[in-house]
């Protein structure tokens, strides 16, 4: 792998970083050198429990909110417990996307977005807990996130103030940090669909085990239904991987177990609740057809000139008085919030093909989220994008230098104090309300 790495830095991949590279990388050095104390530090921060403990912590204080208000599937997890697929009380009023029927109301999340939430069912039901502990949910993914990123990033870095970086970009320098931080039911479920795809990369890539690839790839989907679509990826890497024909239909076979498990299993629970396989409930939320955005249906080609807009155009608007600047409330480019993101456009990369693998990916993703009539509703930035994030990591882990370099250093801190700003406005103040 190093040597490919090398061939491809004389073929002029990152160039125009170089140079910056070594300089950062020589006083990174000096001051790791510096001191027995500045030693410690680096080596404290060498541990992937150190920045996911720091992460753990700051998501679970970022948020100042009850985070009891959108709980739609931590009660419907609640009723799975008792037997049933409804609730009979009358949600409160936040909980506006129940659908009422036939006396009771039905969740349109689907199946794997319940089920992720019985371990949090049982503990409401042992008494353990009084209410649905987002924060705590949303600062726990984002632990087990910083060290999925941590662990991949070691595949293809051994300098550890690279791969802390690396890892410090999706956590603190992205849209993710203010969205899973909001910490309701649709943030929880574009988190664990986050932590899903990379504990599938992990274990399809660093550490093969096709069957635990499987579970967590079915965690993913089954929280957010388009990340099915890169399945075909997830066989080519396991198959590219096995040495021969017998090895990779048994490693497709374990992989694709839990995800055709659950497939049936969210056909039957949609048949079992509206009489139909493919109906996920959507169109039955009172209201929802009647909005302008849904117009020409729930996913519509209509929809992409808007979500484009949201995604790569919005921008934050100004204010009288402080902060002056604020982001919209609803969409933001992602490009303003995470500025980091030009680095994705380098040239070379250390393994081409899963380069591009993951522009598939990307691609595939976004054009599925682009077709969405609703473009995101309350959100910092562009939220349905964070299922980006674990295949913008692998093009970073790519065609990154080496060595941190001052491009990459200037960017993530630019965009770590512009994700700590948008976190601090969305979350702490009405600054973003329209007035």
């Amino acid at each position: 792998m190093k040597k490919d790495y090398e061939i491809d830095e004389k073929n002029g991949r990152s160039a125009g970083f170089q140079p910056a590279c070594s300089k950062a990388g020589s006083a990174f050095e000096n001051m790791q050198a510096g001191s027995p104390r500045t030693g410690r530090f680096f080596r404290l921060f060498r541990n992937p429990l150190t920045i996911s403990v720091i992460a753990f912590l700051v998501y679970y204080w970022s948020n100042p909110n009850s985070d009891s208000y959108y709980d739609y599937t931590f009660r419907i997890a609640q009723a799975l417990l008792d037997g049933r697929l409804s609730i009979a009380e009358d949600p409160p009023p936040a909980l506006n996307e129940m659908i009422p029927m036939n006396g009771s109301y039905y969740s349109v999340f689907p199946l794997g977005s319940v089920l992720t939430m019985l371990p949090a069912a049982v503990l409401k039901k042992l008494g353990l807990i009084d209410s649905f502990p987002g924060i705590l949910i949303s600062a726990l993914l984002a632990g087990m996130i910083t060290i999925l990123f941590f662990k991949i990033a070691e595949k293809y870095h051994d300098d550890p103030r690279k791969i802390i970086l690396l890892t410090l970009f999706p956590v603190f320098g992205s849209w993710m940090w203010a969205n899973l931080a909001f910490a309701g039911a649709w943030q929880i479920a574009l988190g664990v669909a986050v932590a899903g795809q990379l504990a599938a990369i992990y274990f399809t890539m660093v550490k093969p085990a096709p069957l635990l690839a499987g579970l967590f790839f079915a965690i993913a989907y089954g929280n957010r239904t388009e990340v099915i679509l890169t399945v075909p990826i997830f066989i080519y890497l396991i198959f590219k991987k096995s040495k021969d024909l017998a090895g990779r239909r048994g490693e497709i076979i374990r992989f694709m177990l839990v995800p055709v498990a659950l497939g049936i299993a969210t056909l039957a629970y949609n048949y079992a609740r509206f009489s139909s396989i493919f109906d996920f409930g959507y169109a039955r939320i009172l209201g929802d057809l009647h909005e302008p955005w849904y117009r020409h249906g729930i996913f519509s080609i209509h929809a992409i000139p808007g979500n484009v807009h949201a995604m790569l155009f919005e921008s934050w608007r100004m204010v009288e008085g402080f902060p002056h600047i604020v982001p919209t409330g609803f969409g933001g480019s992602i490009l303003l919030s995470s500025p980091f993101l030009i680095l994705l456009f380098r040239r070379g990369s250390l393994e081409p093909h899963l380069k591009f693998l993951s522009w598939c990916a990307i691609g595939i993703l976004t054009t599925v989220l682009w077709c969405h009539g609703n473009t995101g509703g309350w959100q910092f930035s562009y939220r349905y994008a964070m299922v980006l994030l674990p295949w913008m990591f692998l093009i970073f882990l790519g065609n990154s230098p080496k060595k941190p370099s001052v491009p990459e250093i200037t960017l993530l801190i630019i965009s770590i104090l512009i994700n700590a700003f948008g976190t601090y406005l969305f979350l702490w103040t009405n600054y973003i309300y329209p007035q």
